[in-house]
């Protein structure tokens, strides 16, 4: 079966860093597009940032030029490096793919970023 295990949140100051990892399994990688979403407190969950299998990638207004999403065929894992943290940038960041026209999510990981 498909699985999504993130990893790589924690709690970090305004203007820190932090690199979040997604391992999957169940799908070929290597031809799946993913992507990082988030979720705040009372708001809906949103698209963060996305790869295609052919490494074209979007980001959210709110996050570019600070987030860079990546991918590494090899080790089935997509990454969302983010720096520059921000205090809105605190939330549950999940790891997405879709298969067969079926969504498939991780359980998600808390980012913290404290003012």
């Amino acid at each position: 079966q498909v699985q999504l295990v993130e990893s790589g949140g924690g709690l970090v100051q305004t203007g820190g860093s932090l690199r979040l990892s997604c391992a999957a399994s169940g799908i070929i990688f290597s031809i799946s597009d993913m992507g990082w979403y988030r979720q705040a407190p009372g708001k809906q969950r949103e698209l963060v940032a996305s790869i295609s299998r052919g490494l074209s990638t979007n980001y959210a207004d709110s996050v570019k030029g600070r987030f860079t999403i990546s991918r590494v065929n090899a080790k089935n894992t997509v990454y969302l490096q983010m720096t520059s943290l921000k205090p809105e940038d605190t939330a549950v960041y999940y790891c997405n793919t879709n298969l067969l026209a079926r969504s498939y999510w991780g359980q998600g990981t808390q980012v913290t970023v404290s003012s």
